[in-house]
C-alpha cells in the first residue's frame, strides 16, 4: 500500500482526492493550515484506517515521519476572492510552498504531482487551449499573483525534475465543481447557486458572453489519479471540453434551483479571461481519460449539497 501526502488536503479538491486515494487502497496524509481549507471537508475521514492529518503551513519546512510514495501539492488559495484578499500568501505557497514540497519529494524519493491551473494560459489568444500554448498573462494585474505563482511552480517542478531527476507530474486544472465547494468562494457556480438558493439576484459579470468549461469533481480526480500513476512529465490539461457562456450557465443554475430570481449584470473584473476551454487530446491519448459526468447530473448532485448546507442558514 503506497503512502500519499496531499497538501491542501482539507480543500475542495484535496478532500475529494483523499477520498479517492483511500478508496483505492492508499494511505493518505492530509496537510492543511485551514487558510482556505475547511476541517468539515475531511471530518468524515478522522478515525478511518490509513488516514492521518497534519496541520501545517507548507511555506515552512515540511516534516512528515515515515516513507512517502507520492506528494500531491494542492495547497493554494484558488478563487478570485481568495487570491485578491490573500495576494502574498498566494505567491508564497506557489513559490516557497512548492519549493518545500519538492524538497520533501527529493528527500523521500517520492513522485511529485503539482496542481497547476488553466490560469497559466491567462486571457488566451489560442482557443481551445493546448498544453504547448505559453499563455497571455498580465504579471502586474490583480490576478497575476495566482497566475504567476502557478507558472513559477511549474518552472520549479520542471527544474527539480531535470536537475535532481525527481519523477514529477503537472496537471493543469480547468473549472471544476461539485459538493464541498466553499459557499462564498466567489467562483461562478457557488456564487450563482448560493444567490439563487437565498432568493437573491444572480450576479453575472460583464454581458456574460465569456465562456468556461465545467468539469465535475469525480471526473477531475480520476484524471489526476491516472496522471499520478503515469510516466508523463509534461503538463496535462484535465477538464471538460464542453464550453458554455457564463450567462447560459447562470440561466441553467437559476432554472435548476427554481427560485425565479433575476439575473443582474456587474462590471467585468480586470483581466477576466474571455474564453476557457481545454484541449484534452493529450489526456485522452496518454491517460485514456475523458469526463463522463454531464452537466445536468453534476449540477443536480451539487445542488443537493448546497441545499443541505445553505438550508440551515436561510
Amino acid at each position: 500500500m503506497s503512502r500519499v501526502l496531499i497538501t491542501g488536503g482539507a480543500g475542495f479538491l484535496g478532500s475529494h482526492l483523499a477520498d479517492l486515494m483511500l478508496a483505492r487502497g492508499h494511505e493518505v496524509v492530509a496537510m492543511d493550515n485551514f487558510i482556505t481549507g475547511d476541517p468539515a471537508n475531511i471530518a468524515h475521514l478522522f478515525g478511518r484506517p490509513g488516514f492521518s492529518f497534519i496541520r501545517h503551513d507548507v511555506t515552512n519546512f515540511i516534516y512528515v515521519d515515515g516513507p512517502l510514495d507520492y506528494i500531491l501539492h494542492f495547497a493554494s488559495p484558488a478563487s478570485p476572492i481568495d487570491y485578491l484578499q490573500l495576494p502574498i500568501q498566494t505567491l508564497k505557497v506557489g513559490s516557497l510552498g512548492t519549493h518545500k514540497a519538492l524538497g520533501l519529494a527529493k528527500a523521500k524519493g517520492a513522485t511529485f504531482l503539482l496542481a497547476s491551473t488553466s490560469e497559466t494560459y491567462g486571457d488566451p489568444l489560442v482557443h481551445p487551449q493546448r498544453e504547448d500554448y505559453w499563455g497571455n498573462v498580465n504579471p502586474v494585474g490583480p490576478r497575476g499573483v495566482y497566475d504567476e505563482a502557478k507558472r513559477f511552480a511549474e518552472a520549479m517542478t520542471m527544474a527539480y525534475h531535470r536537475f535532481h531527476g525527481i519523477p514529477t507530474r503537472i496537471v493543469r486544472i480547468f473549472n471544476t465543481y461539485g459538493p464541498r465547494m466553499r459557499l462564498n468562494d466567489g467562483r461562478a457556480l457557488p456564487a450563482f447557486m448560493g444567490q439563487a438558493l437565498r432568493g437573491e439576484d444572480v450576479t453575472v459579470f460583464g454581458d456574460g458572453s465569456q465562456t468556461r468549461s465545467f468539469c465535475y469533481v469525480s471526473d477531475l480526480c480520476e484524471g489526476i489519479y491516472r496522471l499520478m500513476l503515469s510516466g508523463e512529465v509534461n503538463p496535462v490539461n484535465i477538464g471538460n471540453p464542453v464550453e458554455t457562456t457564463i450567462l447560459e450557465f447562470a440561466k441553467r443554475v437559476v432554472a435548476l434551483v427554481g427560485s425565479g430570481v433575476k439575473i443582474v449584470h456587474r462590471d467585468l473584473p480586470v483581466d477576466d479571461p474571455k474564453v476557457r476551454q481545454p484541449d484534452i487530446t493529450r489526456a485522452r491519448n496518454l491517460l485514456g481519460w475523458e469526463p463522463r459526468v454531464n452537466l445536468d447530473d453534476g449540477l443536480k448532485w451539487t445542488l443537493e449539497d448546497f441545499r443541505r448546507r445553505i438550508g440551515g442558514k436561510s
